[in-house]
This record gives C-alpha cells, structure tokens and sequence, in this order.
C-alpha cells in the first residue's frame, strides 16, 4: 500500500503512539485492512515496515531485458541466463561481506552473482571478502536503468539493433506505472 501523508497522535495516556496513514479508498486497500485488522482481533501482532516508495520496473522493461539477453547469448554462445549473471557482474548492485573461509561455498549459492576478492584479517580474524551482486528484481528505477543501458551498450557492439534510446526512455518512464 502506498501512503500520501502520515500523522503521529498519542491517545490519553501517552504511553503508546498511533500512527496514521492516509490511502487511496480502493478496494484492494479496503480488502488489506480488513484482512490485518482480523490478525488484531485474534490477539496477534503485526509487523511494520514503513519505508520510502520506490517505483519498481516495468515487466516491459524486464521483457527487453531478456529478448536482449537471448539475441546476444545466440551470437556469443551461451545461454541468456549465463549472460545475465555476467551483465550483473558488469552493471548491477552489489554489496561487499565478509565470512569465514568454511562458508564460503554456502553464500555463494545465495546469491545471484559473487567475485571472491581474496582473504583479510579483521580484529585478529581471516575471513574472505566477497562482492555480492543482487538479483535485478531488487532494483530501482535507477538501478534497472544503469544495467538495461549496459546490455544494450554491449548488443550494439554485437551488431544487434534490438531497441531504440527512445523506446528504453520510454520503458524506464512506465516504471512503475502499472
């Protein structure tokens, strides 16, 4: 749900906070509040997550994606989810961690993509850093539009002609808008 204002009261005693946040009326919203208002009444909690909206990408922009992908894997030899995992090493986001030497295996396979940076030693303790690169179904506008511009880059490169500056302007600016 998406909210256009939020206001802070505290009922007589002051010892609680109310939070109140104002919706669209649609029946979608109507049908989520009845739904956790009956979590309430069952004695159980709810958890919060209140946080600035983003607008997510469009499955069209996603799509271009992916035809993309394929054209390119077909020249290049390889499949279009290979090329993905590449195109992410290349334009995604990522984030540096560090773990043990013994897990290393293990957060591999949770992760989309990861390039192993080598050993370091933190308050006495080795561990091997690691540049973790999230799933593009995580990304903002931004963020899909910076490795949407990569992949297009390298397929024009290839002599691939799959999508105009102004069509990929246009998927971007639907983002969000479904």
């Amino acid at each position: 749900m998406k909210a256009s204002n939020i206001k802070l009261q505290y009922p007589e005693d002051y010892k609680k906070m109310e939070i109140v946040l104002t919706l669209d009326k649609t029946q979608q919203n109507i049908q989520k509040i009845a739904d956790l208002k009956k979590i309430i009444e069952e004695g159980k909690l709810l958890k919060v997550d209140i946080k600035q909206h983003r607008k997510r990408r469009s499955l069209d922009a996603n799509a271009m994606l992916w035809v993309i992908l394929s054209e390119m894997a077909i020249i290049l030899r390889t499949t279009k989810e290979e090329l993905y995992l590449e195109m992410l090493g290349r334009y995604g986001v990522f984030t540096h961690i560090i773990v043990k030497p013994e897990v290393v295996d293990k957060v591999k396979n949770e992760w989309r993509t990861v390039r192993e940076l080598g050993e370091i030693t933190v308050n006495g303790q080795t561990g091997i850093q690691l540049q973790c690169y999230f799933g593009s179904s995580t990304y903002n506008s931004k963020e899909f539009s910076i490795l949407l511009d990569g992949v297009v880059s390298e397929a024009k490169e290839l002599g691939i002609d799959v999508i105009s500056d102004k069509e990929k302007q246009e998927l971007i600016e639907k983002w969000g808008q479904r």
